[in-house]
């Protein structure tokens, strides 16, 4: 690199890097600068259809948004570490009560999402099973077995309210889609359902089903499938409607492959699938799962959201393999968990857990046709809130009742799985260090390990940490423009703390 000149030209240059950098009323030519960027950037993106970064504040504060947060030094804040350093288990708790507390009290006082999405949501679990509709009735009865019970809907829920978020931003100008354009009301929807080439139906069977699918989507809701839902000035588009089902069916179909991988007991207060139907039955309901999503998202004529949306797939099954090897290096001698050992579990956690949260969310946005900035911090709110849902799930699998949790508890050690509450107890109880290096295979692992867990500060920094990727996350829906769904977001957000289940 060329050393930075000393004399006059280069405090000119000083000068005119501040001004671009920090363009204000009193910078008019930083201002004027960056303006002309912007111009350039919209005619660039109009012209190519590629979407480059957008310079000015809003990504300045995206780039900010996108730092690492060093895990492996999260410590616990406040009264509650005072008390736990202090032994007084108690008050340790009545602290800890106190702000989960203020966190619902905060939550009550933001838009409840069901008022905005829940006609949305119960709409989407019944265009599910026409979605699924097959010519064999076991493969109906299997596809559909986890969509009969009471699951979170988080990713559909977020997939809509993203929606309504972004319906309100500034558009993006010059992007083509069959299912795309300034007028919504000129666009037919119904495309979503009709097969992109004819050659699908060159057997009986499958233009039979497809028939099925158009038909019972078409005449059982006159229509409603193919007209957007406005409420208060926000729009939820066909096309997002559509996405949150491909969602849904996504993660119910890493569901099914995931029990049959862990040997589970129980899912959402159910058998787990390979228990009632068998191993085989429960793997081809997950690849039928994944097929329809497939036929679904590219019936949506996007290819940017088909990209991303496909790559969650490949991400899923990265992530899978990341958690069977459980540490970057299983082999290496460590007498603590360092930073790299953390990195590579929030890298595994927002493989399995994060990519599809923060995906949708993203191509959510992206169909609502916003600017690369909206597009940006949708993307980033996704991927915080993914990753403080799993540590928080990591969390319940020690604190809560299976009853509670729809799961066995403590079925991660079971399955040989450090994860934060276990790799913080590590940092102070280096006797852990061989039960994960055998992924505590031995008689009385599982058991240790879970003392020394719940002895140890490792749950209050597993909440403190999932406490930072929140705050992240409302800090990207800044972002976005004022709307009672962005306090809705804000309010899912504060929930993923306080949850039990």
């Amino acid at each position: 690199m060329a050393a930075k000149i000393r004399g006059p030209l280069g405090q000119l240059g000083a000068i005119a890097r501040d001004f671009l950098r920090r363009p204000t009323e009193t910078r008019p030519l930083g201002k004027f600068a960056v303006s002309s960027a912007k111009v350039a950037h919209l005619v660039e993106s109009t012209v190519t259809g590629v979407r480059a970064p957008l310079p000015g504040p809003q990504f300045l504060a995206i780039a900010n948004l996108k730092r690492p947060i060093a895990a492996s030094t999260v410590r616990v804040l406040g009264s509650a570490h005072a008390n736990v350093a202090t032994g007084s288990w108690a008050s340790a708790i009545d602290s800890a009560s106190e702000a989960v507390e203020a966190d619902k009290q905060q939550s009550k006082k933001l838009v409840d999402p069901k008022e905005l999405v829940g006609s949305e949501l119960s709409f989407i679990t019944d265009n599910l099973a026409r979605l699924l509709e097959s010519g064999h009735p076991m493969l109906n009865t299997v596809s559909r077995y986890y969509f009969s019970a009471s699951g979170k809907h988080i990713r559909p829920l977020l997939v809509m309210l993203v929606a309504q978020a972004t319906s309100v931003a500034t558009k993006r100008q010059g992007r083509t889609s069959m299912l795309v354009d300034t007028d919504v009301d000129q666009i037919d929807y119904s495309l979503m359902d009709r097969s992109v080439t004819q050659n699908i139906h060159s057997d009986r069977e499958s233009q039979r089903v497809n028939q099925l699918i158009e038909s019972a989507t078409k005449d059982g809701h006159g229509g409603r499938p193919y007209a957007p839902h406005v409420r208060e000035g926000l729009t939820i588009l066909p096309t997002h409607r559509r996405l949150a089902e491909i969602t849904e069916m996504i993660h119910t179909s890493s569901l099914l492959h995931d029990d049959v991988i862990d040997h589970a007991e129980t899912r959402r207060g159910l058998p787990a699938i390979q228990k009632t139907f068998g191993n085989k039955m429960a793997i081809f309901a997950g690849d039928f799962l994944l097929a329809r999503a497939s036929m679904a998202l590219a019936r949506l004529r996007d290819p940017e959201v088909i990209e991303i949306m496909a790559s969650v797939l490949s991400d899923l099954v990265d992530g899978e393999f990341k958690q069977l090897k459980n540490l970057e290096d299983d082999d290496a001698p460590m007498a603590q968990p360092d930073e790299n050992a953390f990195n590579y579990y929030l890298e595994k956690t927002y493989l399995k857990t994060g990519s599809l949260i923060a995906k949708s969310c993203r191509s959510s946005a992206i169909l609502s046709n916003t600017t690369d900035d909206i597009v940006e911090a949708s993307y980033i709110y996704g991927r915080n809130l993914g990753i403080a849902f799993q540590l928080i799930d990591d969390l319940l699998d020690f604190t809560v009742s299976a009853a509670e949790l729809g799961k066995p508890v403590g079925a991660d050690l079971e399955l040989g799985l450090a994860t934060a509450p276990v790799l913080y107890a590590w940092q102070e109880y280096p006797q852990l260090g061989p039960l994960v290096a055998r992924k505590f295979a031995r008689e009385g692992d599982v058991a240790m390990a879970w003392d020394l867990v719940h002895k140890s500060e490792g749950l209050q920094r597993t909440k403190q940490l999932a406490s930072h990727y929140m705050e992240r996350a409302i800090e990207a829906l800044a972002i976005l423009p004022a709307s009672s769904a962005r306090d809705a977001l804000e309010r899912v957000t504060l929930s993923v703390l306080t949850r039990t289940k």
